[in-house]
């Protein structure tokens, strides 16, 4: 599994932090032993010792609820979606609302097809109106259906309905999280405050280097006017404030055609493939080695994000190797300030000229 922070998790230690004394730990070692935990058997004890400790904290009933239903639905997600590691997904969202006749639902419906065509999944909340839209587009076979239970409106559509890819949520952090910790690609269409705080949230975080940089398109109808008016916002009030960079700005893209919105997004996967934090070096993953010139030019246009060196291309390194499916790709390697990540999706895309 691609790790949605580009390594952050990877790079934390696998033993564990903590301990109960050495004869709970010992006790809780041989239980996972016992139960045959192969895989990463000192993260699972930790986690146990973690409960363990709640159960002394003299915290609220509704707080141990809290926390046991998030485990469950983080749990059941994560088992989900690992049967299908081996795809690309893209995120669509947008209103529950959106009628069938409304222009960007036929949109919607024609990306999503599109992107399936390009040999993609896609994800949605589950629900009607442009989530609707994009998973009759993709089809049942090839759809993720994120669902919120609410009092109203939100229900799971006729397409992902009944489907063991539709996912139920109590809460919509723990849904939020896997949106955009099991997608490639983001696709806003217009919608509600769901719409605009699933994009700021994503913006956010890539802006913020808390997860890996991916495309996210703005799609509007023919003549739709929804992003332009968002953009003038962004830009009168955020910009013109000081509270965003103009780096944030190529973050995403606004575009007005399902063609335009496809290539944006595979684009970004032709040359990069994914990127890894290994301490302070920045491990970017290429599908081919680029020629040297490159390389120079590179360093040339990037200079003001690398602290210290320059940008080498090499291959894997030795704390990768818990990733031997993409052992043998080519790499950058560079070690670069952890700030400006608009900077870094400009380096994505001049990596992506060849």
């Amino acid at each position: 599994m691609e790790d949605f922070t580009a390594g952050v998790t990877s790079a934390q230690p696998t033993r564990r932090q903590s301990s109960l004394g050495p004869e709970w730990d010992q006790r809780i070692r041989e239980l996972v032993a016992d139960w045959g935990a192969e895989k990463s058997p000192e993260l699972v004890e930790e986690m146990i010792g973690t409960v363990l400790k709640m159960s002394r904290d003299k915290m609220g009933t509704g707080d141990l609820k809290l926390m046991n239903r998030s485990l469950k639905e983080m749990r059941y997600a994560a088992k989900v979606f690992a049967g299908y590691r081996q795809y690309r997904k893209v995120c669509v969202f947008g209103s529950a609302r959106t009628l069938p006749t409304a222009p960007e639902f036929s949109v919607a419906e024609e990306f999503a097809r599109a992107m399936v065509a390009q040999d993609y999944m896609v994800i949605t909340g589950g629900g009607d109106g442009i989530m609707g839209a994009a998973q009759r587009g993709a089809g049942r076979e090839r759809s993720f259906g994120l669902n919120i239970r609410l009092p109203f409106e939100q229900r799971a559509n006729e397409t992902i309905h009944g489907d063991s890819k539709l996912i139920n949520f109590n809460y919509f952090f723990t849904r939020k999280l896997n949106f955009v910790k099991e997608t490639h690609a983001l696709a806003l269409f217009p919608g509600g405050f769901g719409t605009m705080d699933e994009g700021f949230e994503a913006l956010t975080l890539m802006q913020t280097g808390k997860a890996r940089i991916i495309p996210v398109v703005l799609v509007d109808g023919p003549n739709g006017t929804y992003w332009e008016t968002w953009m003038k916002f962004i830009t009168e009030e955020l910009f013109n404030y000081g509270f965003i960079g103009g780096e944030d700005f190529h973050l995403f893209k606004i575009v007005h055609d399902v063609g335009e919105a496809v290539q944006e997004i595979t684009h970004f996967y032709s040359v990069y493939q994914s990127s890894r934090w290994v301490g302070e070096q920045l491990v970017i993953r290429l599908t081919r080695r680029l020629p040297e010139a490159s390389v120079v030019a590179l360093n040339e246009k990037f200079s003001d994000i690398v602290r210290e060196g320059e940008i080498v291309q090499g291959t894997a390194l030795r704390q990768e190797k818990n990733e031997p499916e993409i052992w043998d790709l080519p790499r950058l390697i560079l070690s670069p300030h952890r700030r400006s990540f608009g900077r870094f999706r400009q380096l994505i895309d001049m990596i992506n000229q060849g």
